[in-house]
């Protein structure tokens, strides 16, 4: 698969007179147009709604798009929360799913009416310590333990993850949840990152809906919604093929006959939480070359680092770059491109081949829509970038302006730091 930026060359450089690089950049167009894919795959399960990942891409331009498509919001933290609620998310339109997380967080939840899902069972004594009551609403987070596997391909390893209950806990929860008041449950589960397979999700649901069977049939619990989560992941290289979220709705849709609707099961609605998927395309970084260093290895120094996009430093990530207005020619350059961090991860590219590059030219880095400025930090007094919507007609909005110095030394009291000089 060719990978394309969604934006010209022409478009960013009238933007550069404008604002400055690096920014974080968003395809309004191809957001709008993948929400409706999305909608569309599950369209035969009438309760479906997709809670997007707040922690994804926390821009609250971004969640208001999503919103029009009745999307609603999955928090895992107080400021998500405070977010969602400023956006008009309200009730149950909000999913909060923490872990370790602090009773101030899940007072917050109770107070906006939020589903709260419940990362273990010793949470639910914390929950009723905090609010006082059990809400009639529950969802508990399921871990199945062991290894998560796709015919031979090992997906990824839940039973070394910090989140959810085991089989025995999630169903002594719902004995526990039940007798307190309880009168609607949810499951919800997490067994793999970023896959690209169409296969994961009916895989995942297979196991949800086995589980949500026995666990209305042993503890006589009403179980009103299955929330698969996030996973579905993106092709961040260009020899991968995208997932087809047609086949993925198909395919669960088979599960769901197969499993549910045998046990009586039909009217049990299926939540997602995409983050990754919903808006990793249609993010990218626009960055600058402004030097070019020549020693034992070439590099080329753009004026983006790890603050603006921490994934390739974090994990060894990759990330396709296009030098715009170079895409016809040659990768016949082997460069590690890098930011300016004093570290040595601080690299978005390593021994990649590219066309040549010259201080000035214009770097776009791809699908940083997700887990891209929402990872930023301030390391070496490092200010995060802007984020700029590109809209379906071809403006250019600011949705989040740069940070200043102002900003970084906003939470610092200089009065009583300096108080011992005076």
């Amino acid at each position: 698969m060719e990978k394309k930026p969604f934006v010209t060359l022409e478009t960013l450089q009238e933007m550069l007179k404008t604002y400055s690089t690096p920014f974080h950049l968003y395809d309004e167009r191809g957001i709008r147009e993948n929400v409706k894919r999305l909608k569309a795959a599950f369209s035969w399960n009438p309760g479906f709604k997709e809670y997007f990942a707040v922690k994804a891409t926390p821009n609250p331009f971004i969640l208001k798009i999503l919103q029009e498509f009745g999307c609603g919001t999955d928090c895992s933290s107080l400021t998500e929360l405070m977010m969602s609620d400023a956006c008009g998310f309200h009730g149950k339109e909000i999913m909060f799913s923490s872990n370790d997380t602090p009773p101030e967080e899940f007072q917050m939840a109770s107070s906006l009416g939020a589903i709260i899902n419940l990362d273990d069972i010793t949470h639910i004594q914390c929950l009723e310590d905090t609010i006082g009551y059990i809400p009639e609403t529950i969802s508990c987070r399921y871990n199945p333990g062991g290894l998560f596997q796709i015919s031979n391909d090992i997906m990824d390893n839940p039973g070394d993850a910090k989140y959810g209950m085991t089989t025995e806990q999630i169903f002594e929860a719902f004995k526990i949840l039940k007798a307190k008041g309880a009168k609607h449950f949810g499951i919800h589960a997490f067994l793999a990152s970023n896959t690209v397979t169409n296969e994961y999700y009916p895989m995942l649901a297979k196991v949800l809906f086995e589980v949500a069977v026995r666990l209305h049939e042993e503890t006589g619990a009403e179980i009103d919604f299955i929330n698969l989560s996030g996973g579905i992941g993106i092709p961040y290289r260009p020899d991968q093929e995208p997932n087809d979220i047609m086949a993925i709705g198909e395919g669960v849709r088979k599960v769901y006959e197969e499993v549910l609707i045998p046990a009586g099961m039909g009217k049990v609605a299926l939540y997602t939480e995409l983050g990754r998927f919903m808006l990793g395309p249609y993010g990218c970084l626009v960055t600058k070359a402004i030097h070019e260093k020549h020693t034992h290895k070439e590099y080329i120094g753009v004026d983006a680092c790890a603050v603006n996009l921490m994934r390739p430093a974090m994990y060894g990530a990759y990330h396709h770059i296009t030098v715009m207005g170079k895409e016809n020619e040659p990768c016949d350059h082997r460069y590690d491109v890098v930011g300016s961090l004093c570290e040595n991860n601080d690299k978005f590219a390593i021994d990649r081949m590219l066309p040549e590059i010259e201080k000035g030219d214009i770097l776009v880095i791809h699908d940083t829509g997700a887990h891209g400025f929402a990872m930023g930090y301030n390391y070496n007094g490092k200010l995060k970038s802007s984020e700029l919507l590109l809209k379906e007609d071809g403006s250019v909005q600011l949705i989040r302006r740069q940070e200043m110095p102002k900003d970084y030394f906003a939470t610092f009291d200089f009065c009583s730091i300096f108080e011992n000089y005076q």
